[in-house]
């Protein structure tokens, strides 16, 4: 296109006009070179995707649909910014304007395009990136989400200082600047570079996800997000706690969501007057409605006559679920316990409650 522009010279008539000629051919051009870009953009970029589709499958990258989503816009900015360069550097080259600083503006574009594609290539994470998958074939939300925060500050890290070279800042001793700027940060806030350290521990150990319902000290609930300094933790009543990630990494964590079985326990008494063969057939029932459950796990299943109470005797109950969340478990655990009622009605057995005998002497 710029050669084109250059040979405009050699067309027209020799006249006293030429150069006014000369000047109205090149800006036709660079105008008619714009248009061309803004009305063909969208096919430019069919093509150009198409190309970088081709590249993909020969590195045998598939579904890269995230890919391909993620530098569609950069692409056509940058079509639309090359459009807009030709033109301005069309006119700096009629009335002979030094073209440097438009052309640093304009790598400094190109630079920031590429960075933004890369983002987004960070943010919605394509194939390549199947090792941060977990045992179970699902990508690791916590690990990825921590790293792609890393990466992408390098991206702008890298991206701000190439652009300083462009302008011809002293790149080197920025980056000495930042070295002596971050020692005496690090410096100051050592509970911050804890965090950081506790975080990665946390992503490496895997004692919990995003999701998962865990609780840490006097703290239970879900977490919501893990950052670089702390983690988010939605209680029961809705309420977010953030707790500093080296407090996490310091404490014992109970994660509920990990655990494959509940169990479920508690007491039955029945009335004093119960008949010792209705007792054993009401505990052999119990035991019976107990392994035909489909949601109760049939190892652990404990029902026995327990112990004398002051007002009971007592029926231990105790077995396990195979469900973990907080509504299947207790819809299991209703089930039961109405089918314990049941039995205990067609037995005509009663439950106790406390009771006091008193006997008065005559």
């Amino acid at each position: 296109m710029l050669s084109l522009l250059n040979n405009a010279e050699k067309i027209g008539p020799n006249t006293i006009g030429q150069e006014m000629y000369i000047v109205w051919i090149k800006l036709a051009l660079a105008i008619g070179a714009f248009l061309l870009i803004l009305f063909l953009k969208n096919v430019l970029v069919k093509y150009i995707i198409k190309g970088i589709n081709k590249i993909l499958l020969k590195l045998e990258i598939k579904n890269n649909f995230n890919i391909i989503e993620a530098i569609e816009n950069p692409i056509k900015n940058f079509l639309l910014l090359l459009g807009v360069y030709v033109i301005i550097l069309t006119v700096f080259d009629i009335f002979n304007i030094n073209a440097l600083i438009l052309n640093r503006a304009f790598n400094s574009c190109v630079l920031v395009l590429i960075a933004q594609s890369l983002i987004n290539i960070v943010e919605k994470p394509p194939e390549i990136f199947n090792k941060f998958q977990d045992s179970d074939g699902k990508l690791d939300k916590i690990a990825y989400s921590f790293i792609a925060k890393f990466i992408k500050v390098a991206i702008i890290v890298v991206v701000v200082l190439t652009v300083a070279q462009e302008w011809g800042m002293p790149v080197k001793g920025l980056i000495a600047s930042a070295g002596i700027g971050g020692a005496v940060i690090a410096l100051a806030s050592k509970d911050t570079a804890a965090n950081i350290f506790a975080g990665i521990s946390i992503i490496f150990d895997r004692s919990f996800s995003i999701g998962d319902w865990i609780q840490c000290g006097n703290v239970e609930g879900e977490v919501e997000d893990i950052s670089i300094r702390s983690t988010k933790i939605r209680t029961s009543d809705k309420v977010l706690i953030t707790i500093p990630n080296s407090t996490l990494a310091n404490a014992s964590i109970l994660n509920f969501t990990k655990r494959d079985i509940r169990k479920i326990s508690f007491v039955l008494g029945v009335t004093y007057d119960t008949p010792k063969e209705k007792m054993q057939l009401c505990i052999n029932r119990i035991q019976d409605m107990l392994l035909k459950e489909s949601d109760v796990n049939k190892d652990g299943i404990l029902v026995y006559f327990d112990s004398y109470n002051n007002s009971s005797l007592d029926i231990v109950i105790a077995y396990y679920t195979n469900k973990t969340s907080l509504n299947e478990y207790m819809k299991v655990k209703n089930d039961v316990n109405f089918k314990i009622l049941d039995i205990l009605e067609s037995e005509k057995i009663d439950v106790a409650f406390p009771t006091t005998s008193v006997y008065i002497e005559k």
